[in-house]
């Protein structure tokens, strides 16, 4: 069962890039027949539910800024990844994205410096904001230095991702 924001007491919260980490990274994922899990991801998930964790994902849209698919696609995407994860006894507590870009087609999602693309935190920060989260013993996996230094801004210790099985990778980690 999914947390509250009003929970009192503060959690650890698993931050986890979306394209690259959870998924396959086949550029512009936002329809669920193209959408392949990484193999560990759904497991990790739950690992970390059953932990006690918040489970938060921050993702980079930029596909919405570029005109390739809109807010709504990512939304829907977003809520099969949850129906998906509940038949594996799993959840995600909160989904953050950012649809801005420099290059934006579109002149709202278009902005020089998006607060909320990693590397900036925005998303990060918000999260924080949002919800009870214990910065110091909080994690984010990332596949990009851009991930890294979103988590660095943010306070939160990073881990870069390199592929393969991410309940293993998560399973040699020491976590606080």
């Amino acid at each position: 069962m999914p947390a509250s924001p009003t929970d009192p007491i503060q959690r650890p919260a698993l931050f986890l890039d979306r394209d690259g980490v959870l998924n396959e990274d086949q550029g512009y994922v936002y329809r669920w027949e193209d959408f392949r899990w990484i193999p560990g991801a759904r497991e990790a998930v739950a690992a970390f539910n059953r932990a006690g964790w918040l489970v938060i994902v921050v993702t980079n849209q930029s596909g919405v800024g570029r005109g390739f698919y809109t807010e709504d696609a990512v939304h829907a995407l977003h809520a099969a990844m949850a129906a998906d994860l509940a038949t594996a006894g799993a959840h995600i507590d909160a989904f953050y994205h950012a649809p801005q870009h420099p290059d934006a087609e579109a002149a709202a999602y278009r902005h020089p410096d998006p607060p909320l693309r990693k590397p900036n935190p925005g998303m990060i920060l918000q999260a924080l904001a949002d919800w009870p989260i214990d910065r110091e013993a909080s994690l984010l996996i990332g596949d990009k230095p851009s991930d890294l230094e979103a988590a660095l801004r943010a306070g939160i210790r990073g881990l870069l991702f390199e592929g393969g099985d991410l309940k293993a990778f998560l399973e040699t980690i020491s976590l606080p």
